[in-house]
């Protein structure tokens, strides 16, 4: 089981078309999901993004030094088009006060927000309430589920050290011992904020989702043409599915990509991006 860190690359901005194979093209049971994020602290402004396999979006946001003043969202690929709408219920980040842990931005409705544009302004507002110019770093990696047994390993990596391990078997957690009792898909972000320090409990958050996503390997959406066959399962659970937008979220087909054997791909054109 790897435990170096992904690697990373740097490069002009670039087409991942060309350079990574689409999503589940590859075997089941043979490919790693992959997720990274960078956030940044200049001064009163702070940025990031996040990237996975079926997902790029960005974050930028303004403060005084104790609440958020302006916030900029945006979405570079997503899997339905309504996705890169979400800059708008993002402004509700304007106000919110600079905090810790993983209830940071438990004042706000996840739920009327892009689900990882949401998770990635939680970081980078945590990022920035610790006040420390530059970067912090993530990188998640979720193994494809064993077909036999289910069980899979989920690892986070921050600023390139090894920081969770989790072994699991579809939901449960197997292993390390002090992470069994974990209750991932049942209320875990109140639970990782009374069990956890700060930082640990925004890194397990962070794995937690990744998880969840990972599980999008399992299927090809490109078989849809839009979001209506999954409105009944998925109504109301993030922007996109929100009653007056499911109905126009258009499937924005071969945006899902396999990040396997390209890990360092991942956020690469970061920088470029922000020049």
């Amino acid at each position: 089981m790897p435990s170096a860190p992904p690697p990373r690359d740097a490069r002009p901005v670039f087409d991942r078309a060309d350079d990574t194979p689409r999503a589940t093209t590859r075997p089941g049971g043979e490919g790693v999901y992959r997720r990274r994020v960078i956030v940044r602290l200049e001064g009163a402004h702070a940025g990031g993004e996040l990237e996975d396999d079926f997902h790029h979006f960005r974050v930028e946001l303004d403060h005084d030094g104790s609440a958020v003043t302006a916030v900029d969202g945006s979405g570079v690929r997503a899997p339905w088009t309504m996705c890169l709408t979400a800059g708008e219920p993002i402004q509700a980040l304007v106000g919110a006060p600079l905090r810790t842990g993983p209830l940071a931005l438990a004042a706000l409705d996840a739920r009327k927000n892009c689900t990882h544009m949401f998770d990635l302004a939680g970081l980078i507002v945590t990022h920035t309430a610790r006040g420390i110019d530059g970067d912090r770093i993530y990188d998640m990696a979720v193994d494809d589920p064993h077909p036999e047994t289910a069980e899979r390993h989920a690892r986070l990596w921050r600023d390139g050290e090894l920081l969770l391990d989790w072994h699991l078997r579809d939901r449960t957690v197997l292993g390390p011992s002090d992470w069994i009792d974990a209750p991932l898909w049942t209320r875990f972000i109140p639970w990782a904020a009374e069990h956890l320090d700060a930082e640990i409990g925004e890194a397990a958050v962070a794995l937690r989702r990744a998880c969840d996503i990972a599980r999008g390997r399992e299927a090809d959406l490109d078989e849809m043409d839009s979001a209506a066959p999954l409105i009944d399962v998925m109504n109301e659970i993030c922007h996109s599915f929100q009653p007056q937008n499911a109905p126009l979220a258009i499937r924005s087909k071969g945006s899902g990509r396999d990040f396997t054997d390209r890990p360092e791909l991942l956020l690469a054109d970061f920088d470029a991006r922000r020049s």
